[in-house]
């Protein structure tokens, strides 16, 4: 029997111990990893995934319920997206970005007519931290000004002006590669810096907390205000209401464009084409990138305005990439397109959201003491794990390492052992899945995930 196929194309069963080694002794021997230590790791051969699974050479199956990196929209090896990149490879396999071609054409079209109103234009880029780049590039160039605002626990890329606008420990070892960013703090309701008792008032004193950095940072000199539209690794962290046509209202106010990072949230996330169309808000632009085509092949890029597309009309835009809108990712792009629509996939994850997590969470918070909070919507949820529901003392500690990080390990390996590859970040574990996945392999992997919070549980020191 055929499990897998290697490079060689090759089959195997799982098992085969000589490819399984040859997999790890070549990464560990030749592969320089990210956000890693290198002599530290020891990361896991997988042979194989389909739809919302993958096996690793020992047969052993994992419900991925993290997306890989939260881009996995369509699952692992999608037909429709497999054959939309072959089909492409067979007739133009790649043209360079000056010249006009039909599927990067055909994408920007579409992306831009499931935007806000008064998108006029997309550029490609190869990934999410570029688009951000870009995105404030254009801005600082249509506005005239260098300044950038950016909140805390955010996470916008590992380029220059990305690391330096993201809002996380990723940052410090980075120092300050853009001296024109300034941080902010966004709504957090749970743990909030305003001593807020109820969303509303968080959600006043939020932007009362923004109008004044604007103010004392001088509004003349401020290009943008770049945020997550839903805060992604960072907590799940969905706006406070009103919140977000509050900033817009600031933006409009003072003259500084909106840049609606929508890298991770984009394309379905929460159950909407581009999570800012369901919080009421319009922006100047939208970067986007992962779930655009599952990151089948890499590609992002940024939804441009009229205004600002319109500011480069006669003057030449400062910038450029050699793959810029590449055929095979555009080709995988369109085909997301037809697959969203013919499985009717934005339905599935409200409809699963709504029916299925959203009750189930509510559900763990009073049977698990750890669960402090949870929050989320369509297929993106994030539970703030405790030990103390008074005082609301996190599981492990802000950017814990080693023994520190023991209780939070424990409980990702309890996940594991039980088939599910969870996405946790700090003290949260965090839910997304692929947008295909089926109720039946949700409620499994939510039952895994019930399983491995009784872990958490034993670490509890409240009442």
């Amino acid at each position: 029997m055929t499990d897998f196929i290697d490079l060689n194309g090759a089959e195997h069963s799982f098992g085969d111990s000589e490819a399984q080694r040859e997999v790890r002794a070549n990464d560990r021997q030749y592969v320089f990893h990210s956000w890693s230590a290198q002599n530290k790791i020891d990361p896991l051969p997988i042979a194989k995934g389909e739809g919302v699974r993958f096996w690793d050479y020992d047969g052993n199956e994992f419900l991925d319920f993290s997306s890989q990196l939260v881009n996995l929209n369509l699952g692992h090896q999608h037909p429709g997206l497999v054959k939309a990149i072959q089909e492409q490879a067979g007739r133009l396999a790649t043209i360079q970005p000056s010249i006009a071609n039909d599927v990067r054409g055909e994408l920007a079209k579409r992306i831009v007519e499931h935007s806000f109103e008064g998108a006029r234009s997309v550029f490609f880029t190869n990934g999410g931290a570029e688009a951000n780049e870009y995105a404030v590039r254009m801005a600082r160039h249509h506005t005239g000004r260098q300044k950038v605002l950016a909140r805390y626990r955010s996470y916008h890329g590992s380029t220059a002006t990305a690391i330096t606008a993201t809002g996380d420990p990723r940052r410090w070892a980075n120092g300050v590669l853009d001296a024109g960013v300034v941080h902010f703090f966004g709504p957090y309701q749970y743990r909030s810096e305003f001593f807020s008792e109820t969303p509303e008032q968080e959600t006043e004193r939020a932007l009362a907390h923004l109008e004044h950095t604007i103010q004392l940072e001088g509004p003349d000199t401020i290009a943008a205000i770049i945020l997550e539209t839903v805060t992604g690794t960072n907590g799940v962290l969905v706006p406070t209401p009103g919140y977000l046509p509050g900033v817009r209202a600031l933006c409009d106010k003072y003259g500084i464009m909106l840049i609606a990072d929508e890298v991770m949230v984009g394309f379905g996330r929460i159950g909407e084409w581009f999570a800012y169309q369901a919080f009421d808000v319009k922006p100047d632009l939208v970067t986007f990138a992962k779930g655009v085509n599952s990151g089948y092949v890499p590609l992002g890029g940024v939804v441009i305005s009229e205004a600002i597309h319109n500011t480069f009309g006669d003057r030449a835009f400062p910038g450029g990439l050699t793959y810029s809108g590449h055929p095979l990712a555009c080709a995988a792009g369109v085909a997301t397109f037809d697959i969203f629509e013919g499985e009717r996939v934005l339905e599935n994850v409200r409809d699963l959201g709504e029916r299925v997590i959203a009750p189930r969470l509510a559900e763990f918070a009073e049977k698990h003491k750890s669960v402090g909070e949870f929050r989320g919507r369509g297929l993106f949820w994030a539970m703030d794990l405790v030990v103390d529901r008074e005082t609301r003392e996190p599981l492990v500690p802000y950017n814990a390492a080693g023994e520190a990080a023991a209780p939070m390990n424990a409980v990702i390996a309890a996940c594991k052992a039980g088939g599910l590859f969870p996405f946790a970040h700090f003290n949260r574990l965090q839910i997304a899945p692929p947008l295909i996945i089926s109720e039946a392999d949700l409620v499994r992997g939510l039952d895994i995930i019930d399983a491995a919070l009784d872990v958490a549980d034993g670490y509890y020191t409240g009442a």
